[in-house]
């Protein structure tokens, strides 16, 4: 079909005429979802018709190729991952081990509760002064209830205050093991923590505007703290996988948790602020045993407005 010029560019067709004009190549969907049919609209001209035609079989011609071209062969069944048909493409998917685990992995992200420094809109980073308030404990709780029929082998914390008051009540009763992993902990974020967000600004507006627009290039004396943190998640993954069991819960705070969804994704510090999560939000992730990730579900908060129960 090429690049050609089907239709002259003379009077414009009549109602119900599709007219094609230097007609580029489709693509197997598009060419599906192409519609032509042989009945013609009243006043249709001879030539219409006969154009009308042309285009009809020749997508039919190219579609019936495509179909005869494609492999209805299915992959063995030691192939297929999760990931779906990607099985035999490198680079489709990304390893969060590069090698092997003993099972496949299911694993569920819960950011902690609302907190102090949350409620006064201040900057939180790695700092251990912001603590869990009441509307923050309320929230875990709900967490708590939202996953009381899923089965967790352990729990993965942050050790910092507010995220480790959030497990322990979402914990609360289990007799698995609850880790804290030092790989969970905020990004550190310098002389602005404790700074309310309005002062931070007025204070140091270049960089308060650097870390807000540009994350991924903020820096503090040569640090770059959200490229440092896509290592720790990095880290944080393995110690989580490499663990023994097939069904973990991970209690950490937001910008560790952007991270960790980002590198299971493939995605740089660059996408820093393309994932949202809010506080008690649940997100989910299957990992097949090649460490490949497969977003389930993000940051799902149904269970913050009613008696919802979660069983995925």
């Amino acid at each position: 079909m090429g690049g050609a010029s089907l239709v002259a560019a003379a009077a414009p067709p009549p109602p119900g005429i599709l007219a094609i004009r230097n007609l580029k190549p489709l693509g197997v969907r598009r060419l599906f979802s192409f519609s032509c049919s042989n009945s013609y609209p009243p006043n249709c001209s001879g030539k219409q018709r006969n154009l009308i035609t042309l285009v009809h079989c020749s997508i039919n011609n190219v579609s019936t190729e495509i179909i005869n071209n494609v492999s209805t062969e299915s992959p063995p069944e030691s192939e297929v991952s999760m990931t779906g048909a990607a099985y035999d493409f490198k680079g489709a998917t990304t390893s969060l081990t590069n090698e092997l685990l003993s099972s496949a992995k299911k694993v569920t992200l819960v950011r902690h509760g609302l907190s102090s420094w949350n409620e006064e809109s201040r900057v939180q980073g790695s700092s251990d002064l912001s603590i869990l308030t009441e509307t923050g404990a309320m929230q875990a709780e709900r967490c708590c209830n939202a996953l009381i029929n899923m089965n967790f082998d352990i729990c993965f914390s942050s050790p910092i205050s507010r995220a480790k008051s959030t497990a322990e009540l979402i914990w609360h009763g289990r007799e698995q093991p609850l880790i804290f992993l030092d790989s969970l902990k905020e990004a550190h974020l310098f002389f602005l923590e404790g700074m309310t967000n309005a002062d931070a600004k007025k204070k140091y507006p270049e960089l308060y505007t650097k870390w807000r627009e540009d994350p991924a290039n903020f820096h503090v004396e040569g640090v770059y703290p959200i490229r440092r943190l896509w290592g720790t998640a990095r880290e944080a993954w393995k110690e989580i996988l490499f663990s023994p069991g097939e069904s973990f819960l991970v209690v950490t705070h937001k910008s560790i948790l952007r991270a960790l969804i980002c590198t299971a994704l493939g995605l740089g510090p660059e996408r820093f602020r393309s994932i949202d999560v809010n506080n008690g939000g649940i997100s989910t992730f299957t990992i097949n045993k090649r460490g490949e990730a497969m977003l389930q579900s993000l940051n799902m908060t149904a269970h913050m407005y009613s008696n919802h129960v979660y069983q995925f």
